[in-house]
């Protein structure tokens, strides 16, 4: 995708360039952190377990919130299992379910019936303070114990497929729905289509060794996310110990592990023990973040008041204006999308392209004007994982939390199109997306060897440009 306008300025690596102006952005990491921590709690309605007998059952509900998810991870003792209970009302009965296993597999189960409900909670209650050493009636306090399981926050029921029915007021008919032609061209129809959809954003948690059971799509948990980076705070403090502890290393990766749930089969799940390990969890975690950001984006599609006869817009044109920008597909025979075309060729790989847009976000033309005096600028790339594109076309590109990276902390951008395309997560299809910015280099400060340090340029430079042995 191409930039209407210029970036902000930036610094560079390896023809990778990042932000260098200190002040003018947040750190993805502690932005993203401190909105994860200040988000609302959402406790949608539960739901069955889709593998109890009683989730096909009309009628069956869980009663109240009475419904849990635990997991725990232990690597010294290759644990990595998570256990589930449920109290279940159904045509005047009560019911509690449990099933338990390894992170990734079915596992066993079991059913008891109850007469009363009070022996129902009884022995929901009993069971949760036998697997977690906590009270159910304090779990907002909820403490992880050692050795015990831990509760894991997902968003009761959201994701799952609901069936709407609007009813007519007094016995009138009900209303009907018109969904309106899409107004939007095929290829960028197909775009947008892509950036929300459900499988890519599953086969992007299942890469990553994400428990897609344990954490659907529609469940992700705010707040589970943030203990998650809390939890790799607390092991990047350990691994700048020196020298690091491997067996308090193994504790916290196990702590990471049980809040984050990993499906790593039946092998033993790998210790957090190297910056490089700590970066990929961070880098997940962002992933996982902005998955979240995509998919609360879809529940804010606006409800329109009900009538008896009403138009509704097609839902990608609906997808379409959560993003807030501008999509311009640009026609092959523009000399722009031939420029484009030859830069790929020129830096690139044998990449295939299918389209480029012209993106114009809401308001970056103004947010763009203190930088309209800075000379030097660039047509650079910028590769990134597809399950993040709703969530930059939405919220702009940030800077890289990782301060060991090769020059420190920015947003990278890269002059060859192979170094950034390195950086793709692409679909099972072999479908990515990348950015192509007109980034404002100002005055660079060249290097020509790794700095990891460096969080701005020095006085009286823009930006850091890492030379290369090539460029364009």
């Amino acid at each position: 995708m191409a930039s209407k306008r210029h970036a902000p300025p930036l610094k560079q690596s390896d023809g990778r360039s990042k932000k260098s102006k200190e002040g003018e952005e947040e750190d993805t990491w502690s932005s993203t952190l401190a909105a994860l921590k200040t988000a609302p709690k959402e406790k949608p309605p539960p739901t069955i377990d889709g593998l109890c007998p009683l989730s096909g059952e009309p009628g069956a509900r869980v009663y109240e919130d009475y419904d849990c998810t635990l997991n725990q991870t232990n690597i010294s003792a290759n644990n990595n299992k998570f256990y589930i209970i449920q109290l279940l009302e159904h045509d005047g009965s009560y019911s509690v379910w449990n099933r338990w296993g390894r992170v990734g597999e079915v596992g066993q189960s079991k059913l008891l019936p109850y007469t009363f409900l009070e022996s129902a909670k009884k022995d929901f209650e009993k069971k949760f303070r036998e697997k977690t050493k906590n009270s159910w009636a304090a779990r907002e306090n909820f403490v992880a114990q050692p050795g015990k399981y831990t509760l894991i926050e997902v968003q009761p029921g959201a994701g799952q497929d609901v069936e709407v029915t609007v009813d007519g007021v007094d016995g009138e008919k009900p209303c009907k729905q018109r969904v309106l032609p899409c107004t939007l061209d095929k290829a960028t129809q197909d775009l947008v289509s892509l950036i929300f959809s459900s499988d890519m954003f599953r086969d992007a948690m299942q890469t990553m060794n994400i428990d897609v059971k344990k954490m659907p799509l529609g469940k992700l948990s705010k707040q589970q996310i943030t203990k998650g980076f809390e939890a790799l705070e607390e092991l990047e403090a350990a691994l700048g110990e020196q020298p690091p502890r491997a067996a308090h290393l193994e504790e916290l990766s196990s702590r990471f592990y049980t809040i984050i749930p990993h499906n790593f089969g039946r092998a033993r799940p790998p210790p957090i023990n190297s910056p490089e390990l700590l970066r990929a969890k961070k880098d997940m975690l962002l992933v996982l973040a902005d998955i979240e950001v995509a998919q609360s984006l879809q529940e804010q599609k606006v409800k329109e008041e009900e009538e008896e006869e009403k138009e509704v817009a097609h839902p990608l044109d609906q997808d379409y204006a959560l993003l807030c920008c501008q999509l311009s597909l640009l026609d092959p025979a523009t000399r722009e999308h031939q420029l484009i075309q030859n830069y790929v060729t020129q830096t690139g790989h044998n990449l295939c392209i299918l389209n480029i847009w012209q993106v114009a976000r809401d308001g970056e033309d103004e947010r763009f004007k203190a930088h309209d005096l800075l000379e030097h600028r660039r047509l650079l790339w910028h590769g990134t994982n597809v399950a993040v594109v709703a969530a930059i076309l939405k919220g702009g590109l940030r800077i890289m939390p990782h301060s060991g990276g090769r020059v420190g902390k920015g947003i990278y951008f890269a002059s060859e199109n192979s170094k950034s395309a390195c950086y793709v997560g692409c679909t099972s299809k072999k479908v990515g997306i990348m950015f192509l910015s007109e980034v404002a280099l100002g005055k660079p400060y060249r290097i020509t060897r790794d700095d990891p340090t460096l969080r701005q340029p020095p006085t009286g430079y823009d930006s850091v440009l890492a030379c290369g042995q090539t460029e364009p």
